[in-house]
């Protein structure tokens, strides 16, 4: 049965995972885990948070961009660079989040959309729209979800 976005809570609630997660760039898999954390809030689709431990941080450069979100707090921005290739803030992390979200500290949310694929499992996810959004949509979901043509004032 899909999951409606309308369903989720606000504030956001984090809860485990354990489907297969893969990031992937250039070639390389850049986190991998069936241990993650995803925080569901109203109107997005999923955010997946990646313990340290299974993303391979020597892509991974911290950048001066930061960003506060109201429940989670001060967030650190991350550019993936492979070769030559780079992608700017492809990815995120809380390394102080507040204390109701203090079990995604230093784990890594990455942009399906700067990134080369995402998956849920064996589904390859679509990205959420917006450049501010961070959620993977899977078939599985049903929006409509924030980010898209005409959800600015939500």
């Amino acid at each position: 049965m899909p999951e409606s976005v309308w369903e989720y809570p606000r504030p956001p609630k984090l809860e485990r995972t354990s489907k297969l997660l893969r990031v992937e760039f250039a070639g390389v898999i850049i986190a991998e885990t069936r241990n993650a954390y995803r925080l569901l809030e109203t109107s997005h689709p999923p955010t997946y948070y990646i313990p340290k431990h299974d993303v391979r941080t020597e892509y991974l450069l911290l950048t001066t961009h930061r960003s506060v979100c109201e429940f989670k707090g001060r967030a650190n921005y991350w550019t993936i660079k492979v070769g030559e290739r780079k992608s700017e803030n492809a990815a995120w992390s809380y390394p102080n989040p507040a204390q109701a979200y203090h079990a995604i500290k230093d784990c890594f949310a990455f942009y399906a959309s700067r990134v080369d694929a995402c998956f849920v499992d064996a589904e390859r996810v679509r990205a959420q729209m917006g450049e501010f959004y961070g959620g993977w949509i899977t078939s599985d979901l049903v929006g409509p979800f924030k980010g898209e043509r005409g959800t600015e004032g939500w």
